[in-house]
């Protein structure tokens, strides 16, 4: 694997992760509030908010290991108007204070509802910004076939709503388990009501339904992309060959079993009447399988950096 560009393999991963969580969590409020009252949603849904910045964070701070110094942040934002990479960090670092200032505003119920609807917006658009950005970065550098790519772009949105689809399942399910385990410790039963287990029961069913159409678009998108580069030949040929490993197979195990069969038995386990516990394991296992999968996928991704001449 990748190692020197370990930071960068992180940075991406979880940025792209946590717009995809905020997307698909403004979503669920939108489509759960109107059968479920926003109040019952947001007691669902904010606990998986506020985790959503601190994996941003933690990606940022990862980046900052990628440049020999930090100050030189402050010259590459001044570009805006030429470069992807001015705007990556702006947008990156406007969707962290955008949501910061949403997780807030939700937390002490600053403004009308439709007030923070409209900054949840604001905030998502920039977060899709960032990761269009990041792809773009990539894709502009017409001397490496491998990343010049509709391909590119396509597999960082696939990896964004992916992640983000089975963070906010895995996020439903250790909220319920840790207000559980509080509530015992506390020496008093915290039992869900029925309106709420339909909401998380729907929940999950609409993130495992959506992990195993992602499955399909990432599984689409592999082939034709390494068809493209081995039919070019030269060095997208020799790119298309890092692709032929162990870790390319390990990579496809892992999404395939986290995105595919788990996600399978998400959906038909998922009910009002099922045990927190068991459903707990499969959506926070299916997480850590599609992560572990990206992230080797992201690694061979910057070792398919193969230039046409010097």
């Amino acid at each position: 694997m990748n190692t020197h560009e370990l930071p960068m393999i992180i940075f991406t991963v979880l940025a792209q992760m946590s717009v995809g969580a905020f997307v698909v969590l403004g979503v669920v409020q939108v489509v759960a509030a109107r059968r479920f009252g926003r109040e019952a949603v947001d007691r669902v849904t904010d606990p998986a908010l506020y985790a959503i910045g601190p994996t941003l964070v933690l990606g940022l701070i990862a980046s900052m290991f990628h440049m020999n110094d930090v100050t030189n942040t402050l010259n590459v934002i001044r570009h805006v108007e030429t470069s992807w990479l001015s705007r990556e960090i702006i947008a990156g670092t406007t969707f962290a204070g955008l949501g910061f200032l949403f997780a807030l505003a939700q937390w002490f119920r600053w403004g009308s509802v439709r007030l923070r609807q409209a900054l949840a917006v604001v905030a998502a658009a920039v977060g899709l910004l960032l990761v269009l950005s990041m792809s773009m970065i990539y894709y502009s550098l017409v001397t490496v076939p491998a990343w010049h790519t509709w391909a590119t772009p396509a597999q960082f949105f696939t990896t964004t709503f992916l992640l983000g689809s089975l963070a906010v399942g895995a996020a439903f399910m250790g909220t319920v388990l840790w207000r559980r385990r509080a509530a015992a410790r506390a020496g008093r039963t915290d039992e869900v009501d029925a309106p709420t287990r339909e909401l998380l029961s729907s929940s999950l069913k609409g993130v495992g339904v959506a992990a195993v159409a992602l499955l399909g678009v990432e599984f689409l998108i592999i082939p034709l992309h390494l068809t493209s580069l081995t039919t070019a030949g030269g060095a997208a040929a020799e790119s298309a060959a890092v692709f032929s490993g162990g870790w390319f197979v390990a990579r496809l195990v892992l999404v395939f079993a986290g995105a595919g069969l788990l996600s399978v038995f998400l959906v038909r386990r998922a009910s009002p009447t099922a045990r927190a516990v068991p459903l707990a394991v499969l959506a926070v296992t299916a997480l850590v399988l599609v992560l572990g999968g990206e992230l080797i996928g992201r690694s061979l991704f910057y070792d398919s950096m193969t230039r046409i001449g010097m």
